[in-house]
């Protein structure tokens, strides 16, 4: 159990201690609460951090079911099982779509600020916690498609079954507490509040400064 998410970022930051003031590592958080831990992150660590964005590629027939994902700067992978009798048309649109929502999003975010260069650096990718793990592999997926050195995966909790494909996308994963009784990550918690864009903005102009 951790009191927040100060004191989840304060004890991942000691398990990443030996990425400590590494001049290639960048830290990339999920947007939004993961913001919370990143801060500390960047503080202890004394690395950048930003945020990552992602967006589902949805299948044409049914909204819930994601072929793949994209990032920003239009960077996307899909599932090979998954698109069978999908055409490229339709992946290439959905593309265009959503990488200009991201573009939208990140510009909310940071103003005119443009996303770091990827290539050559080590990726500290936290989040909160995880639950099914769907937006994380997205994320990896993207990240390692812009030309990352390596990603570390850092997160307070996670169930067993997430973690372990996760593990096998990643480089690393860190994961302070890994438990098969899981119902929501905010149990995971004593104070769980949701962070709002607003907050999120200030942690990245708090850290950009």
């Amino acid at each position: 159990m951790f009191k927040d998410r100060f004191e989840a970022g304060k004890k991942l930051a000691e398990a990443l201690s030996n990425y400590k003031n590494k001049k290639n590592v960048l830290i990339l958080a999920i947007p939004r609460g993961a913001l919370q831990i990143g801060e500390v992150l960047h503080r202890e660590l004394g690395a950048p951090l930003d945020v990552i964005l992602t967006k589902k590629i949805p299948h044409p027939i049914s909204d819930e079911y994601a072929i793949g994902a994209v990032g920003l700067g239009g960077e996307y992978f899909v599932d090979p099982s998954a698109v069978e009798g999908i055409s490229n048309e339709y992946i290439k649109g959905q593309r265009a779509r959503l990488s200009a929502l991201l573009e939208e999003r990140y510009r909310k975010y940071h103003g005119e600020w443009k996303f770091p260069s990827l290539k050559g650096k080590i990726v500290l990718l936290v989040d909160d916690g995880i639950a099914t793990g769907s937006t994380m592999l997205a994320a990896i997926h993207v990240i390692r498609k812009m030309g990352a050195k390596k990603i570390v995966v850092a997160v307070p909790v996670s169930p067993p079954e997430p973690l372990f494909r996760i593990k096998k996308g990643a480089d690393e994963v860190v994961c302070l507490l890994t438990t098969a009784d899981f119902y929501a990550i905010g149990q995971f918690y004593e104070e769980f509040p949701q962070l709002e864009d607003e907050e999120a903005i200030e942690i990245l102009k708090r850290c950009r400064e």
